[in-house]
């Protein structure tokens, strides 16, 4: 089958919401190519195993390319609905977007498929997490949880520095039997790892149907299909329902948003864990937690993201 491939020129910072917004119009997937990921593979720095790098990889380039794949009938009418939000996210400002140029080409969506696939391998994060590609046939060490995805799903992989560094705050804070919330789950990553580390039950809310099926499809692929509770919702409806840890990997903006909310959802004790937050954002994610009584006790900051941890 044929596709238009749409690649978009933007920066490291805004590549995640760029890829989040091409989710919303593709079935065929979406794939991030980053110059300083190339260069930290380089130099050994990821913990992932690669069996080679292409060089026109190597070659020097200061923009990332975000690719998505879409279906000829409608991609004229996604591409504009795809400028447009992009447009609106630069005009509010706070984070770079670079040119946003595009380009677009017909491929063989088979073709691209199996190359795609080559440049995946399993990736480790903190001291147990493993995410592997579903395609991988991966013998684990006798420590390590292992979170398998598939790769036409929904936007997660624990590539990116949001997500990684939910993923070792998680193993840091969550004890076996803990209930966990992820809020903003998208491919399931986060409660998935949660359930799969021992968590006794997790809920999962996004407000992307996407993101809802995926983290559906991904919690059985995994076998936590039963721990798991998976809600198109911004929050829980339910605020019994109280997590020893609650996540949340959205964008500040949203974050501040949904300040007064989340607690109501955590326990006392409990710990929070944001991510997605660029510096600019930073007082004002602080700021609005700060004046929900929570207390803060972590800040990580990789490349230009930041996640906090709170206790209540």
């Amino acid at each position: 089958m044929e596709y238009v491939e749409l690649t978009v020129h933007t920066t490291s910072e805004a590549s995640e919401l760029v890829a989040d917004v091409m989710w919303q119009f593709t079935e065929g997937g979406v794939a991030v190519s980053d110059a300083k990921d190339v260069a930290a593979l380089i130099r050994g720095e990821t913990g992932v195993y690669w069996d080679y790098i292409d060089d026109d990889l190597k070659a020097p380039r200061t923009d990332v390319l975000v690719k998505c794949f879409l279906k000829p009938e409608t991609a004229d009418a996604a591409i504009a609905q795809i400028r447009t939000q992009l447009a609106e996210m630069k005009e509010r400002g706070g984070l770079s977007f670079g040119s946003l140029e595009e380009t677009r080409r017909m491929i063989d969506g088979d073709d691209w498929i199996d190359v795609w696939k080559k440049h995946f391998r399993p990736l480790h994060i903190g001291t147990k997490i493993v995410v592997v590609p579903a395609w991988i046939d991966y013998k684990k060490e006798s420590h390590e949880v292992v979170v398998t995805l598939d790769s036409n799903m929904a936007f997660g992989t624990g590539e990116h520095e949001t997500t990684s560094m939910c993923l070792e705050a998680l193993q840091e804070a969550m004890k076996e039997g803990d209930t966990v919330i992820d809020v903003g789950c998208g491919s399931g990553i986060l409660g998935i790892a949660a359930a799969k580390l021992g968590a006794k039950q997790c809920y999962l809310t996004d407000i992307d149907p996407v993101a809802v099926e995926s983290a559906a499809h991904n919690a059985l692929r995994n076998g936590v299909s039963q721990k798991t509770v998976v809600a198109h919702s911004d929050l829980l409806a339910n605020a019994s329902v109280q997590g020893d840890v609650v996540l949340a990997n959205i964008t500040a903006e949203i974050l501040v948003r949904l300040a007064p909310s989340i607690p109501a959802n955590l326990k006392e004790g409990g710990t929070l864990i944001l991510s997605g937050i660029i510096a600019d954002r930073l007082p004002l994610v602080i700021g609005a937690y700060h004046a929900q009584g929570l207390k803060l006790c972590r800040q990580m900051n990789r490349g230009e993201w930041y996640a906090l941890v709170y206790e209540r």
